[in-house]
């Protein structure tokens, strides 16, 4: 009688991955939200004092370069590595730029989304119960004609523009979607030592994403509930993507589901240039006052992203 054979579990391996998924949860957590701990406001994230709101200015710069480098540096060309791999794998030669062509797409994409938007807003006469649904109300609508009185026009008017909740999901999601992806890394190598040097060299990035995100989240005019749901969400995201590596482990990954992975980080990259180009890169550097300051801030957010893809490598 042929008894039943019993799968082997390694328990090493397990413990391995179990701790990788809780420290990139853990620490995206505390990174991001050590903003609002250090800046607390009055229970909403739009409220702040002049030193508060100038501070966050000077992080925002910081936070612009930090974008600006995982998009252009991380983001882009691991997307176009993976789709050259991914169509020679398929044995095709392209003729039409395909990859660039999705990206584009994913930038129009927010583009027209965010304009429809608009157009109906403007059309049923709804935008200001939804602020009084989602973003802080009145109080700071008040505090933003006062602003205007007061001749700050050119700073102001980017402030509402950076109010759009279109531009703050395409954000959330982008990062998002990006981190599950690059969970997806962690939880394919059977490896320990080549899961435990990608481990580390996410704990840093996506910390310091995490940072730059709750900044970006704190100068918008959402609410706290709002801003830590975004900040939760966007922490759950790599762990998710090291649990499905761990699953997809055993199992062949076709060129079609390389493809499809591939569209998708494609299209996201495309949303997240849309993101930093009319929204971060303009918020960060439109008032007046320490522009020297904020470029230098600036690039020095661009270099610590610079600086972990070259321990990564």
């Amino acid at each position: 009688m042929a008894s039943a054979q019993v799968p082997h579990l390694d328990i090493p391996g397990f413990d391995f991955e179990l701790g990788s998924i809780f420290l990139l949860f853990s620490s995206t957590v505390l990174c991001g939200f050590a903003p609002l701990w250090l800046l607390k406001g009055t229970g909403r994230c739009g409220l702040y004092s002049e030193s508060r709101h100038r501070m966050l200015d000077l992080l925002g710069c910081c936070a612009a370069g930090v974008f600006l480098a995982s998009c252009s540096l991380n983001m882009v060309p691991s997307y176009l590595m993976g789709m050259s791999e991914t169509f020679r794998g398929l044995g095709v030669t392209l003729r039409f730029p395909v990859p660039e062509f999705i990206l584009a797409v994913g930038f129009l994409l927010v583009l027209v989304i965010e304009q429809v938007v608009l157009a109906l807003r403007e059309h049923s006469g709804t935008h200001t119960a939804e602020k009084e649904a989602l973003l802080v109300g009145s109080i700071d609508q008040a505090h933003l004609r006062s602003e205007v009185s007061r001749g700050r026009g050119s700073s102001v008017h980017v402030e509402v523009s950076s109010l759009s909740t279109v531009r703050v999901c395409v954000l959330v999601f982008s990062l998002s979607l990006c981190s599950v992806f690059e969970g997806l890394a962690v939880g394919l190598q059977g490896d320990d030592g080549q899961g435990l040097e990608l481990c580390l060299s996410l704990l840093l990035g996506k910390g310091l994403t995490a940072l730059s995100l709750a900044v970006k989240l704190m100068q918008t005019q959402l609410r706290r509930a709002a801003v830590t749901a975004c900040l939760l969400l966007f922490s759950a995201m790599c762990p998710l993507g090291a649990v499905l590596g761990v699953g997809f482990r055993q199992t062949h990954t076709t060129p079609q589901y390389q493809l499809a992975r591939s569209t998708l980080q494609g299209l996201a990259a495309g949303s997240f240039a849309y993101v930093i180009l009319m929204e971060v890169l303009p918020h960060a550097l439109s008032s007046s006052g320490q522009r020297i300051l904020k470029v230098t801030l600036l690039l020095t957010g661009f270099t610590a992203v610079t600086g972990l893809l070259f321990i990564k490598l």
